[in-house]
């Protein structure tokens, strides 16, 4: 049997076996379907399930003539009468129901699904059986309808052509699939008959094995001595007696300098207790992979992960030993610890600012009420400025809780980043020592970055007080930008900073420098070198975190008496940059009724006393929960409702999906020490949001212009 004839049995094989699936499935799936008769047509069902039962019977019995023998025209004869049968059947239920509008039509598609999709014909056959399915369908209709719905009818010949056609063309390529998966298996039938005979020659080339033996010996020394890792077999001392080149390499001696010598010596810790016990374990038989440090013939010392097991050659122990330098990857672990470790912490700074805000709300709020409200005297109004301004000073440090924890709302936006640190430059100038010299390269050419411009000011901010502090005698500080692109391939570059371009920012100095036994601390929130007072330790911390929550990198280079550099790696954006509008400016008072819910009971009274005293009704709610419930039996005189987010019981989204259901109209400005971006980014939720601690004036013109317009301004920081 050549190839084309045993490519064509086995399609015909193929044939005869899909022929009777499709005929065996097509017969349940037409009484199945007469379920959609009964819910589409109620009053053609008993008429509907006779063609059915009809058709069913009809196809079942091709089933049964199909399997009696395997036989090209048979099937094909077969196959062309089960497509008439059904298509006969499709079409007299769209006579029945419809006609040219019949829904019926997608009948026509799952006949053309069956018959062509399952059942593997070739070409030729698929496009008769399709021709004479469409022609079942459309010939009635064009002489005994009256074509009134011609958009749908030409929708529904569309439907049906084009699935002919992609069914047609899905067929072909199956088809050809066929042809090559079976000439692939004639020829792997042809190979397996040439390898028998292989196999007898081969039994007559045994006087060859000694050659074949030597062949093999220098294949598995090329493996060895090619092999990426190092590879050293020892004794059952520890004694080298052999190595490969890469084990070379990781320790820097030549092979004959390392023969005969103690692998223990080159252990760095020289646990001779845990050495021993290792090697022990190992020539009882157990497999061991550990973590060792050797020496290098430099001096230098080399991280090394180690697989170890003992080998029997002629009667004799040995342990072959596979050595992979893990130095670069144990680095990235601890990059990935410490990133770890930081998030920890910033969730905890961040549940711990939430609720020192609420706390702020109240002091800064009854401040300010206070100096604008009571008649005090001098040394009274001084002191609630010492109140207020220590509040605000707080206010300052849970800002830098929220920004390293990133639970702080933040406005992405492309930016060029020369326009923030001349920014930040204006602001520090008037504070800087006139021995410290501010020197600044930018390039104007640099494209945008996507950014937060008050995060990224708060980073410059940081890294440039820290500079002024590591220079109380006096310095340079240079500030540069450039665009780079970073490669896999770089030497110099850090392996964590993923391939591509970036807006790198460099900000150094000629300071104190940062001891190597505490530079890997210095991102580490609370970490500080400044004596008590001077530092909370969160500066660096916020840094490392913003810079993160920009999908950038910062790294550090410094030099004890020498100074410091911080490279910080931004993305490239490349979009036009965000001009920010002015907010428009409203009155404060009012007279409208508002709805008031905070957890915080301090909190609560502070709002209900300023919205009173500017002339607006509030009913105010310490729980979500009685807050519904009074919405529901006022909504129709209430005009906004304040709310905050994070409360118990109910979630302050949770609240505003309930308010919603009840008045969909109803104004919402929504309060957090900060928030979730799923609820500030949504219009349709909420119409204002406003952050914890805020000033009573700004609060108060946002209310006004939430009840005047209900149209959102840029968000309220």
């Amino acid at each position: 049997m050549n190839k084309e004839e045993y490519i064509e049995l086995n399609i015909l094989k193929l044939l005869h076996h899909w022929t009777n699936i499709a005929t065996g499935i097509g017969t349940l799936v037409i009484i199945f379907l007469s379920f959609l008769d009964y819910f589409v047509t109620p009053s053609n069902f008993k008429t509907f399930l006779i063609y059915r039962i009809l058709t069913a019977t009809a196809i079942y019995i091709t089933y049964l003539f199909n399997k009696q023998k395997i036989n090209k025209n048979r099937h094909h004869i077969i196959t062309i009468s089960a497509a008439v049968i059904v298509a006969t059947m499709v079409a007299l239920m769209i006579e029945k129901f419809g006609g040219h509008q019949s829904p019926y039509f997608a009948g026509i598609i799952l006949t053309v699904a069956f018959v062509v999709g399952l059942a593997p014909l070739n070409i030729k056959m698929c496009a008769v059986a399709s021709l004479i399915i469409y022609a079942i369908y459309l010939i009635p209709i064009l002489i005994y309808d009256n074509i009134s719905n011609t958009p749908f009818f030409i929708n529904a010949n569309i439907f049906i052509l084009s699935t002919i056609f992609a069914i047609i063309l899905l067929r072909y390529l199956i088809h050809q699939r066929f042809i090559s998966e079976f000439g692939l298996q004639y020829d792997l039938e042809q190979q397996k008959e040439k390898l028998a005979m292989y196999s007898q020659q081969l039994e007559e080339l045994v006087q060859e094995r000694t050659k074949e033996l030597a062949i093999s010996e220098k294949w598995h020394k090329s493996i060895f001595d090619n092999a990426t890792d190092g590879v050293i077999v020892l004794d059952k001392n520890a004694m080298i007696i052999n190595l490969n080149q890469k084990a070379c390499e990781l320790h820097g001696f030549d092979k004959d300098k390392l023969i005969g010598v103690n692998i223990g010596l080159l252990e760095v810790k020289g646990d001779k207790e845990k050495f021993e016990e290792r090697m022990s374990r190992i020539l009882n038989g157990e497999s061991l992979v550990f973590e060792t440090e050797h020496y290098k013939k430099d001096g230098n010392k080399v991280l090394l992960e180690v697989s170890s097991k003992a080998i029997d050659i002629e009667g004799k122990t040995f342990i072959q030993s596979f050595y992979r330098d893990i130095t670069e990857k144990k680095a990235i672990q601890e990059q990935l610890l410490h990133s770890q470790k930081m998030e920890s912490v910033g969730a905890l700074a961040g549940g711990i600012a939430h609720n020192f805000n609420n706390l702020l709300t109240a002091i800064l709020g009854y401040a300010e009420l206070l100096m604008e409200y009571s008649n005090l005297d001098n040394d009274s109004s001084q002191r609630v400025k010492s109140i207020e301004s220590s509040a605000r000073k707080a206010g300052v440090l849970v800002s830098k809780l929220l920004s390293f924890s990133r639970r702080d709302i933040s406005e992405i936006r492309p930016l060029n980043l020369n326009d923030v640190i001349n920014d930040s430059v204006k602001l520090l100038e008037g504070i800087l020592d006139k021995r410290i010299g501010l020197k600044t390269t930018l390039d104007n050419n640099i494209p945008t970055v996507e950014a937060d411009p008050g995060q990224i000011e708060q980073v410059i901010m940081n890294l440039l007080v820290n500079a002024r502090d590591a220079m109380p005698d006096g310095g340079l500080i240079t500030i540069t930008t450039r665009t780079t692109e970073v490669k896999r391939d770089l030497f110099d570059m850090p392996t964590y900073i993923m391939p591509g371009r970036y807006v790198l920012l460099t900000i150094s100095d000629t300071g104190s420098g940062i001891p190597k036994e505490i530079i890997n601390k210095i991102f580490e929130p609370f970490f500080t070198t400044k004596e008590k007072g001077r530092g909370t330790g969160l500066g660096l911390a916020t840094v490392y975190g913003i810079i993160k929550d920009h999908k950038g990198y910062i790294t550090v280079q410094s030099e004890v008496d020498k100074g410091t550099t911080f490279d910080i790696y931004l993305p490239v954006s490349g979009k036009t940059a965000y001009k920010a509008m002015r907010p428009q400016q409203f009155s404060i008072s009012g007279h409208e009724k508002i709805l008031v819910v905070d957890d915080e009971e301090e909190v609560l009274k502070f709002i209900k006393d300023i919205l009173e005293t500017h002339g607006y009704r509030v009913l105010p709610a310490q729980n979500p929960l009685s807050a519904v419930d009074m919405f529901k039996e006022l909504s129709g005189e209430i005009d906004l409702v304040i709310t905050d987010i994070v409360m118990p019981l109910m979630q302050g989204k949770e609240l505003i999906n309930n308010l919603k259901a009840i008045k969909p109209d109803i104004k919402i400005i929504a309060i957090s020490g900060y928030t979730d971006e799923i609820i500030t980014r949504d219009n349709t939720m909420i119409n204002e949001f406003v952050k914890k601690p805020f000033e009573v004036n700004q609060f108060l013109s946002i209310v006004r212009r939430t009840l005047d317009t209900g149209i959102r301004d840029l968000p309220f920081y």
